[in-house]
């Protein structure tokens, strides 16, 4: 299975400046870090509308940036790398949209808004998707992969695309039926922070593929507890802007379906890793985010490796199945990725400190019906001190399983409340 791996040169893009875009690569890697450590420490030490105006601003600059950082990549692999023009126009049109649109819902989320922001980037996706396909019909990506037609399955590609984006929506509205509707500051500006935390950390390479794809340092780390924080229907969105992104930096597009499969749907599925966030079947985090992890991580291995059969299938060595070929070259790396990111989830879940911080910052992810004050206590659990309403005396904790017992003094304020309301 690792065969592929032996081949494989490491490659440490934040320690590169041999070229332009090498430069501009290592920097923007320590730099995106300094920001995101900037965040995290002063948004820790605020408290309450200065931390939630902070945030805010904070959240827009991280769109912003990251809108940014996908122009200048994609406008030195231009020059450097010759893609095509009408390649970029397009991808440099949908990146500007995306990053516009993330930014003008930070400021307004009201229902024309949204739908104005969703029309407008759905048709900067499909142009681009039109564009590829033009060049892939003209016979020019072929050329430049030292392919031919008959080596890439047209229809089987557009039918497998077709069917995993059922198959994780599905899964998305499934599992995240209960997930609070809509984005506010709060989800909007973790969602942009988590991205760009994980757009950073895929540079920091242990190994890099011959033909894409690469082992990093728990890259994908962030954006799984970004579901696990605000829902599954959040985390395949943030999951699906975190692809197109990856295209960006390393552009590798020879079709419209392989577009899709390798970038926004295979990344897409890592938003699956909440699917688990709320199960009371399983007792303990680690292994819920463990478990949603490694379901996300199937996701993303099953949509590339579905684009290696039908799209690079002729890059398999003389008499080696294709299907084995995607088999070992994907799972090769895809693997030893999510093991990494699965090893440091568990760890991180293993603190009593993230998970109470985590359970304060991901207030109201899951609408429930309303309760009356009369009926509402505040519980704190004693083991890992996280913070619930409930209407029992006595509950579980929905994150470690302990036994909660309400808290008296604020059940006592319920209830005067409650009279001088009569």
């Amino acid at each position: 299975m690792f065969l592929n791996l032996l081949d494989a040169e490491a490659t440490w893009f934040p320690l590169l400046f041999d070229t332009p875009f090498d430069i501009v690569r290592s920097v923007a890697v320590w730099l995106t870090l300094a920001l995101i450590l900037a965040f995290a420490v002063t948004f820790f030490l605020l408290k309450g509308e200065t931390r939630r105006k902070f945030a805010k601003i904070y959240g827009i600059g991280a769109i912003i940036y990251a809108g940014v950082l996908g122009v200048l990549f994609l406008c030195l692999s231009f020059a450097e790398d010759g893609i095509v023009t009408i390649l970029f126009v397009p991808l440099l049109i949908l990146i500007v949209v995306l990053a516009a649109c993330g930014a003008v819902l930070c400021f307004r989320r009201d229902k024309l808004v949204t739908i104005l922001c969703a029309c407008a980037s759905a048709a900067a996706l499909v142009a681009a998707l039109v564009c590829i396909g033009v060049n892939y019909a003209s016979g020019a990506s072929l050329d430049a992969n030292w392919l031919t037609s008959d080596q890439v399955n047209t229809v089987a590609l557009y039918v497998f695309a077709v069917l995993l984006i059922a198959a994780i929506i599905g899964l998305a509205f499934l599992f995240g039926r209960n997930d609070k509707k809509g984005f506010n500051t709060r989800s909007i500006t973790f969602a942009a922070v988590c991205i760009a935390m994980s757009f950073a950390l895929s540079y920091l390479k242990i190994v890099e593929m011959p033909y894409a794809g690469s082992i990093t340092i728990a890259s994908l780390l962030p954006l799984m507890i970004y579901s696990y924080m605000f829902g599954v229907k959040k985390g395949v969105f943030a999951g699906m802007i975190y692809g197109v992104l990856q295209a960006f930096q390393d552009t590798y597009i020879l079709h419209p379906a392989q577009f899709l499969l390798d970038y926004p749907v295979a990344f897409s599925a890592i938003g699956l890793a909440g699917i688990f966030a709320h199960s009371k079947v399983l007792k303990y985090p680690q292994l819920r985010f463990g478990l949603g992890a490694i379901v996300a991580g199937f996701g993303r291995f099953v949509s590339h490796f579905i684009s290696g059969i039908f799209a690079f299938g002729a890059f398999a060595p003389e008499g080696q199945p294709v299907v084995l070929y995607s088999l070992l070259y994907n799972l090769g790396y895809v693997l030893t990725d999510i093991a990494i990111v699965v090893v440091a989830g568990v760890l991180i879940f293993s603190s009593k400190v993230f998970l109470h911080e985590m359970e304060r910052f991901a207030q109201n992810r899951t609408a429930s019906p309303a309760k009356t004050e009369e009926t509402m206590r505040v519980a704190v659990c004693p083991s890992c001190g996280a913070k619930l309403k409930t209407s029992e005396k006595v509950t579980d904790c929905p994150y470690c399983h302990s036994p909660v017992q309400a808290d008296q003094a604020a059940e006592k304020t319920s209830d005067q409340a409650a009279g001088k309301t009569a």
